[in-house]
């Protein structure tokens, strides 16, 4: 039996991480850590305790929330604000840094005191924006793409790797994240902790409270549903913007893996995406939500790009496949209907929160 802690606990990353293994391993001790700060999740806290799921309301950032924790065997730190435009604009960074780097030292000494192994959710926010914006890559007539003529290493046609240059901005989020990867680094040399750190592309699926700056799949689809306005933004207005998306079942699947062989990639950084097979840019989204939903809604363009903004992004997982076997096995499609099913099933709940 396991003890472990998931911290962002009633996010949506790890409420799923956590109903996903308590219904697989129902012997696990499983504590979920959460300030609620997130709009809706509150939701995933009734999800939690149906699910036999102990959840505890406290804060990363404070030390004294971890001392009445329990001792545990892992620590899965899926806890973060998540905006690519927090602290831009005029906004006040302190509560990302607070959050996402002093949050995780906390994190990471409660980690020491239980001498438990610890599973790190970072991003691929940590690599630079002017760097990826300077890429190769091919305009088709409904998508960006990465090419194999590129003069940086760490990227092909098959995306981005983990040996990508890592100088320069990357926005307040990215670097909070990198700056968090580097000190569990040190935990893992100094302090003997055991880690793996994986740099996740864009995350969705079912319970993700989608923004404009945070949860693109969920928004987009959430607008057909309700038969609202959307705009593509940047890049011209012409939607071409492209992702990898990976659906959290597929994320549930490789922490699963790490859980149970965390010495075969102990001290080890992963990138892990959809990869080019499950991506897509935002004209395509467009076309599939139309399909899936059956509604078509004025979307707007908007040439001038936004700060922060990226061309694309594809997740190379040559890494993480040869290490682990994992690869994602969900498509873009089935994330559509799995998502529009959600929100058909919760719409009472989901309508204050999404419309």
């Amino acid at each position: 039996m396991k003890k472990i802690l998931i911290t962002g606990g009633a996010g949506f990353v790890g409420s799923a991480l956590a109903i996903s293994l308590k219904k697989n391993y129902p012997s696990y001790e499983i504590y979920c850590l959460d300030n609620l700060r997130r709009k809706g999740s509150e939701l995933n806290v009734a999800r939690l305790g149906k699910a036999d799921i102990n959840f505890i309301h406290g804060d990363i950032r404070s030390k004294e929330d971890f001392d009445a924790l329990p001792i545990v065997d892992t620590v899965i730190e899926a806890s973060a604000e998540p905006s690519v435009l927090a602290g831009i604009n005029g906004g006040t960074p302190d509560y990302l840094i607070n959050t996402n780097l002093f949050g995780t030292v906390n994190c990471l000494n409660y980690a020491v005191r239980c001498k438990a192994e610890f599973i790190f959710l970072s991003t691929s926010r940590v690599y630079p924006i002017k760097t990826i914006e300077t890429l190769d890559f091919i305009e088709q007539e409904t998508r960006f793409e990465l090419t194999d003529n590129q003069t940086i290493k760490g990227v092909s046609s098959k995306g981005i790797a983990e040996d990508f240059p890592l100088d320069g901005a990357r926005s307040l989020y990215g670097t909070t994240k990198l700056a968090s990867e580097l000190i569990i680094q040190e935990y893992n040399e100094f302090y003997n902790l055991k880690t793996v750190i994986n740099r996740c592309g864009v995350l969705t699926g079912p319970w993700q409270m989608g923004k404009v700056d945070q949860g693109v799949m969920v928004l987009w689809i959430a607008k057909h549903f309700f038969e609202q306005k959307l705009s593509y933004i940047g890049y011209g207005g012409e939607g071409k913007q492209t992702r990898d998306i990976m659906h959290i079942d597929d994320l549930y699947r490789l922490i699963d893996w790490q859980l149970h062989n965390i010495d075969k990639v102990n001290g080890e950084i992963l990138n892990a995406g959809g990869g080019v097979e499950v991506s897509v840019s935002l004209q395509e989204l467009t076309e599939i939500c139309q399909r899936v939903t059956g509604k078509t809604i004025p979307i707007t363009k908007i040439a001038e790009n936004r700060p922060a903004d990226i061309r694309l992004y594809i997740t190379d997982n040559s890494k993480v496949t040869a290490l682990t076997g994992w690869k994602p096995e969900i498509g873009v499609e089935q994330i559509v209907k799995d998502i529009t099913q959600w929100i058909t099933d919760n719409r009472a709940d989901l309508e204050p929160i999404l419309k």
